[in-house]
Parts: C-alpha cells; structure tokens; sequence
C-alpha cells in the first residue's frame, strides 16, 4: 500500500485549512447581503424629508471568519441651524460609530486575547484563526478605543454619585476593601525609558465562602485599576461601591493596605485600616539585612507587640551606628520604623483589636485579610510586568480596564455595548435563500445530505487540479 507521500494525497490539516477558507468566504458573503439588505429597509423606512440619499459608500467591517465588503447609502441631513451633516444609517443601528468597524465576536477575542498575550502574539493568533490577516496595530487600537470608553463609564458613574444618583441597592453589613499599588515600567511618546509609575488597583468583597477540602473563596469579589491620581482614583472606587451597594447603609468597612500615602485617603473616615501583613515582612527583609535581627523583628510583630518591636528596630539602629559614609544599616533602620510607626494603628489585625462588628450573613465567614498581593500578581503583573514591556501612561490605563473588567467578568458585556446592533432575523433567511437558489442535486438519489452544493462559478475551477482541489470540488461543487 503506497504511503500518502508516494500518492501525493492532501494531508488533513491541509484540506481543514481549505475547507475553512471556502466556509469564511461563504460567510462572508452571507454577511454582505444581510447588511445591504437592512440598508434598503432602513432607506425606505427613512424620513425622505429629513434624509436626502446621495449614494452609495463601500465600506469594511471585521469578523471572526474575515473581511465583509458591503456597500451602505450615505445621506445628507441639514441641522436646525441649516448646516449639512453626513450620516450613514447602517452604520448608526449597527452602533459602528463607537469603536470602530469590528464584530462583538471579533472585538471580544481580540480583547480576551490581548489581556492574555503581547499585542504581537496577538495579532498573530487572531489572523491565524478568524480567516483575515490583522497587524499589532490593529489589536492595540481596540484595546485603547475601548480602555477610554470604560473610562468615560466610570467618570459617568462618579458623576452620578456626586450627584446623588447612585444606583446600588444591597444592603451589606461588613464590606472589606484591599488597595496596592503595581510599578510600571513606563517609555515617552517617542519610546524613550521614563521613570517607573505605581498602577493602583482595588479589591472589595463581601468575605469568604467555605468550600470543601477546607479551601475557601472570596464572595462577590469586584476589582478596579488604572493610572489615575489618588483623588480621582479614590472616586471611581467609590462610585464602584455605591454602584452596588447602598453605601449609607454599610455598617462597616475593613481596609486591608500597604501603608502608602494615597492608600489612606478612604471616603468612609470611620473605616478600619490595618497594615498588610505581606508588606511588613517584606520592609523587615528589605531594610534589616542581619538575619538575627530580621527573625526578633518578625517574631514580635507574629506575636502582636508593636511597641516592643519599634523599640527594638530603634535600639538595632543605634548599635549599628557607625562612622563610615558606605554603611547605611543605621539609615535603613531608621526608614523601617518610621514606615511601621507611621502605620502604628494598623499593625496589630482588626480581629484582635476588640472591635466588635456585625454577625457575617448566612453562607459566609470572616478570616484574615491580605489577598491583593495575589490579585496583583494573577491580573496586573503577569500580562503588564517583565518580558522588557514598557507602557506609556495612557497605554497602561487602557489595559488595566480591559484586565479588571476581564476578572469582574464584565468584558464581554461591555464590548457588546459598543459593537452590536440589532438586524432584522428576516435579512438571514433571505439571505440563504440568495444563495441557496443555485443549489441543484448533481445526479438523482439520495445524494449527500449533509453537504449543501454550490453551482455558481468559482475561480478555484480554473486552478491547477491538485489532489485537494479534486476532493473540495468533489465535496462543495456541482
């Protein structure tokens, strides 16, 4: 039996690419119909005073199985003010004007994968497998369009709060919210390196939900990130909460932070604020280089004796005074106690503080605080940080949107906002009937009746007939 090499067959990953290549041009051709045929609708439909037609415009939309050429009417609107305004119906009930000519499906895994992958590998793999060829370019372009269009959601809804406008309902007895900051490596607008910059990020949550095999889960947990300043990044968080909850009516909030200054710049000022536990040890490793002196610090923190630690931190400063300018220990020391002294009221953890705070609803319990290392890590760092990336500011912010919005599941509801319109269903059932009505049986029988046939011409016909060429033809044509 003559292997496949020696009868030159086609291989099998060869005949699936080709297959799928006919079945995107088919696609696309069902497209073009749908969308040239709502546009007749939309012309007769139309206030013929209000629009005057001025043709036709050819114009592209992307998809998941490639390229739709189509053509659209363009007309002409005068203002009350008597100025003209060009305007293409299609594109308004298609909300094309939003962020660009791109299918909910395609924006979305071009979204979904530019929060995974470099815009590069990005732009590789959608090419490779939504039948079109796109360039870095392209995906970046939708991740900033749609980075700013959560940026504009999120000042609306800090508006709305100013306003008194909120719409959160719930009602939560304990809301607990953890913030931290991400540096950056950041370039110029002509890619030159610029200094680093903290990203801030914020977690909430409602506490944790027993699981089985004594693993446990965070409840409701919601997150925001972005460049902003403090201030600015203080009211999106604010309005996030009180676009979920009744905020009046929180009984109590538990900050979990790093101790930087715009960390404690809460709205509620009765709020509970302690000191994360992971950011201790890591400036008692950072600052106190003698490991005797790092395990005394570490166990008298474990052991919840703030003022014995800071005396010792202090008395380690003295004994390590010296007069050579090369010897900082004394000075990094020093840093270290006036960063645990500054944060004092947060050092030892809320629940040992004897503060009393309401009972955790029914399915959910109260532990320990500390997970927006973590958060950092699984949603910020591994796709923003290392692999010699740099962000510009405004490049940075938008995909931190596009990341928090992932991990709140949010994404694809947000894309959908802004990329899809409503079509008629009946534009589709026309549409195959368009091109189904060349379909004819090639001999009598049952035939194949799992494969529809095509009896138009096809440039493929006038091809050279290889191995697979035969076999397509066989397959798709009369």
């Amino acid at each position: 039996m003559k292997t496949i090499v020696e009868e030159k067959l086609v291989s099998f990953k060869t005949l699936e690419q080709k297959i799928y290549k006919y079945i995107c041009t088919y696609g696309a051709e069902l497209t073009r119909i749908v969308l040239e045929k709502y546009d007749d609708e939309l012309a007769e439909g139309r206030d013929r005073r209000a629009y005057r037609d001025k043709g036709k415009r050819g114009t592209t939309i992307k998809t998941v199985y490639g390229e739709v050429c189509y053509s659209r009417r363009v007309y002409e609107k005068r203002e009350e003010g008597g100025e003209k305004r060009y305007v293409y119906l299609l594109d308004e009930a298609m909300q094309m004007e939003k962020i660009g000519l791109l299918s909910a499906n395609l924006a979305e895994k071009i979204a979904m994968t530019a929060a995974e992958s470099p815009y590069r590998v990005t732009a590789e793999t959608i090419s490779s497998t939504c039948g079109q060829s796109m360039g870095h370019g392209g995906a970046w372009n939708l991740v900033q369009r749609l980075g700013e269009r959560i940026s504009k959601e999120e000042a609306y809804a800090v508006r709305q709060m100013e306003a008194g406008e909120a719409a959160g309902k719930e009602v939560l007895p304990v809301l607990f919210e953890e913030m931290d900051g991400v540096w950056l490596s950041m370039q110029g607008e002509r890619h030159q390196k610029m200094k680093k910059q903290e990203m801030k990020v914020f977690t909430m949550y409602e506490g944790w939900k027993a699981e089985d095999g004594g693993r446990s889960s965070l409840v409701n947990k919601t997150m925001l990130a972005g460049m902003e300043k403090s201030g600015g990044f203080h009211a999106k968080r604010e309005a996030l909460i009180e676009k979920r909850y009744a905020a009046d009516e929180i009984v109590q909030r538990v900050l979990n932070g790093d101790g930087g200054g715009w960390v404690k710049e809460p709205y509620d000022p009765e709020a509970i604020v302690q000191l994360d536990r992971y950011h201790v040890y890591q400036e008692i490793l950072r600052k106190i280089g003698d490991k005797k002196a790092q395990k005394e610090i570490r166990e008298l923190f474990d052991s919840e004796k703030p003022d014995e630690m800071l005396d010792y931190i202090k008395a380690y400063a003295d004994s390590v005074a010296g007069d050579e300018k090369t010897d900082n220990r004394r000075k990094k020391a020093l840093e270290l106690y006036r960063y645990l002294h500054n944060n004092r009221e947060g050092l030892i953890p809320w629940q040992k503080r004897g503060i009393e705070i309401p009972a955790p609803p029914e399915g959910i319990v109260y532990k320990g605080m500390g997970v927006q290392e973590s958060q950092n890590c699984t949603v910020i760092t591994l796709r923003m940080k290392h692999r010699r990336m740099r962000w510009s500011v405004n490049g940075a912010n938008n995909m931190a949107k596009i990341l928090y919005r992932k991990e709140n599941r949010e994404l694809a509801e947000t894309i959908e906002r802004y990329t899809d319109g409503f079509l008629p269903i009946s534009g589709m059932e026309d549409a195959v009937k368009i091109l189904s009505a060349a379909k004819a049986p090639k001999k009598e029988g049952k035939g194949n009746p799992y494969v529809d046939r095509m009896g138009g011409h096809m440039s493929l016909l006038d091809a050279m007939r290889t191995a697979s060429r035969k076999a397509f033809i066989a397959a798709f044509v009369d």
